[in-house]
Formats: C-alpha cells, structure tokens, sequence
C-alpha cells in the first residue's frame, strides 16, 4: 500500500521550500501595495479634477486597466512590451509594475469614491465658520476621507495577495509553483500528494489574508 501523500510535506525541505515561495508571494504583492497606495491616493485626487483634459486621462486609464485582465496585462508587460522594446526587465519587475499599475487604479477609484462621498454642506459649513479651502480639506475632507479607506485599502491588500498567485504564468517561483514541483517530482510514489500540497497552499493563504480581513472587519463596524 502506497504511503499517504501527506508524507510527501515533511520530505527533505519541502515545507520550507513552499513557505519561501509564500514569501515570493507576498514580496510582490507587499511592494505593489505599498507604492499603489500614495499613487493611487494622487490618482484619486487627479480623478476629482473639474476639467475635461484630467476626466479624459482618468478615464481611459481606468478603464484600460479594469477591461484587461491581470494575466492578459503580466504577458503583455513581460511577453511583450519587453521584447518588442529590447528592456530586460525579470519577470518579478514586470510583475511588480503591472500590479502597481493595478492597485494604482483601483486605489485612485476608491480615493475618489470616498472623497466624492462627503456630503456639499460640509464645506458649505466650514465655509461659513471661515475656514479657508487648505483648512477645510485638512480638518474636514481628510480624516473623513481616511476613516472610509482605510477598510477598502485592507480589502484591497488582501485581494492584491490573492492575485498574485498568477505571477506563476510568467515563471516565478512562487508557492504555487513550488507547490507543482513537489507534486510532479513524488506522481508516482504519492499520487494523493496534490490534494495534500494544495491544502497546505490554501493554508498559507488563509493564514496570510484572514487577519488584515479581520482588521477590515473590525475597522468597518468602528467606523461604520
């Protein structure tokens, strides 16, 4: 009778070797958001503009990075744009890039959705106490504004993390690759060794995204 393929996790340095690919993961997924987040709190206030030229630029940017899908964006950064241009860009840069062009628009969306979301008769207010425009988006716009996005912003992390598992598609070594290649290497003596593998996979996952989802959780029922 065949060993379970559990045994096949705690075999030479198999666990470790998929905890460094979760480490791959959360690298680029980590990296992403933290220069989406300021990007996109520009981009944000960009979108808020009252001029065609910054409405049109928003726009067609959104929209661009909303339509294509973040696989189709990874081949054309690393496939394509790379090799038609001579860049010698890795695949982890190329990975990089596409899901900061990602979390940039995603987060500027969400910047102008809550800065939109403030009701005109706060700065009708604060225009009538005498406070300056500068002193009403201090006092008034922003810590409003931040109490609404710091619970999408977390969301928004947590989907970021998820999503990087396709960098897989352009060759980095990431968990789930790692994870295929302690599968592929035991198929024969531990045909049940998928089952066990993914498992651990979902794990990790579960373990990296359930506390910032809990932090969101609890952020949006203080703040709600």
């Amino acid at each position: 009778m065949q060993d379970s393929g559990i045994n096949v996790l705690f075999m030479g340095s198999n666990f470790l070797r998929l905890l460094e690919g979760l480490c791959v993961t959360l690298r680029i997924s980590l990296i992403s958001v933290i220069l989406s987040i300021p990007l996109g709190i520009f981009f944000g206030i960009f979108m808020t503009l009252k001029n065609p030229f910054s409405k049109a630029i928003s726009r067609i940017y959104l929209e661009f990075i909303r339509i294509m899908p973040q696989l189709v964006l990874l081949f054309i950064a690393y496939f394509g744009v790379t090799r038609a241009f001579g860049w010698s860009l890795s695949a982890d840069v190329s990975a990089t890039v596409v899901f900061v062009l990602w979390g940039t628009a995603e987060m500027g969306d969400l910047v102008r959705g809550a800065l939109i979301s403030i009701p005109k008769n706060q700065y009708d207010s604060a225009f009538a106490l005498g406070m300056t425009k500068a002193q009403t988006f201090i006092h008034i716009v922003v810590p409003q504004t931040f109490r609404r996005l710091i619970p999408l912003t977390i969301n928004l992390t947590t989907r970021m993390i998820k999503t990087t598992s396709l960098v897989v598609l352009i060759g980095i070594t990431e968990v789930l690759k790692v994870g295929k290649q302690i599968i592929d290497a035991n198929r024969f003596e531990y045909p049940s060794a998928a089952l066990w593998v993914y498992g651990v996979i979902f794990l990790l996952y579960f373990l990296a995204c359930w506390p910032i989802s809990v932090m969101a959780k609890k952020l949006e029922k203080r703040w709600g």
